[in-house]
């Protein structure tokens, strides 16, 4: 059988939902905002296609730098090399970091 090389290889546990949260996400999800500075996690919601960031940054934290139509641009540090990295996200893959 052929290898997949697509951008969801290797995620059959992490994009993937239990039984009970199966369905579409709340609608207070997608219109959740976000200020410019704001820390916040990247959880993907796999049942929204649009704005996910590639599964590696699944789990990590950020930082808000500003938007970018409906999608917010974040800044990650860490990896490999410990470079910091921006990534276009919507709203429905992020959950405010609480203190």
């Amino acid at each position: 059988m052929a290898r997949s090389h697509g951008e969801r290889k290797h995620t059959r546990y992490k994009l993937s939902k239990r039984k009970r949260e199966r369905g579409l996400s709340p609608i207070s999800r997608a219109i959740q905002s976000f200020a410019s500075g704001e820390q916040v996690h990247i959880r993907i919601d796999p049942s929204v296609h649009k704005g996910m960031p590639h599964h590696r940054f699944h789990g990590m934290t950020g930082t808000v730098k500003g938007e970018r139509g409906r999608a917010y641009i974040v800044e990650v540090s860490g990896g490999k090399r410990q470079r910091k990295k921006e990534l276009f996200i919507r709203a429905e893959h992020l959950s405010p970091q609480v203190m």
